[in-house]
């Protein structure tokens, strides 16, 4: 296990690198893998937080519960779970056709509306977590970004 503070920038790129991938799809026409890669990123910052509190595994996939998490240990987070609750409705639904009632299939039942509204609150979510790591020295990294999504060039060294 990396140092707490290694491994929370770890969670965090990648989340960052999700809402990238969030961009992309949406784009593309592609509005429930959107959504899903929407709750991806929002899990991975939350869990980021998590991991810079100390935490040496993170299980679950409830954004909303590991807000309530993050939020146990930091009042910054206050409030952060009922926006959170959002995202887990895409956990499942969005991926597997057993999740939406027949005959709909997940890649043709999800709006360009339902992926814009996931990726606001991903992002919500991903901003919040950038000021909570740069607030403790966690996110002076190339390649992370801050909350207005700026950041350095990523290391490919």
């Amino acid at each position: 296990m990396n140092a707490p503070q290694a491994e929370a920038r770890r969670w965090f790129r990648q989340a960052q690198a999700d809402v990238e991938v969030v961009q992309t799809l949406r784009s593309a026409g592609h509005f429930a893998a959107a959504c899903f890669h929407a709750q991806q990123a929002a899990e991975k910052a939350l869990k980021a937080v998590l991991y810079h509190q100390g935490a040496r595994v993170v299980f679950g996939h409830s954004v909303r519960d590991l807000a309530r998490r993050a939020e146990a240990s930091d009042p910054a987070f206050a409030g952060v779970a009922g926006q959170a609750a959002l995202l887990d409705q895409w956990y499942i639904p969005t991926r597997y056709p057993n999740g939406l009632p027949a005959p709909a299939v997940p890649s043709e039942a999800y709006t360009a509306a339902q992926a814009e509204a996931a990726e606001q609150a991903s992002e919500r979510v991903l901003a919040l977590v950038s000021a909570f790591l740069s607030s403790r020295g966690a996110a002076a990294e190339p390649g992370m970004r801050d909350e207005t999504g700026q950041g350095g060039m990523r290391d490919e060294t």
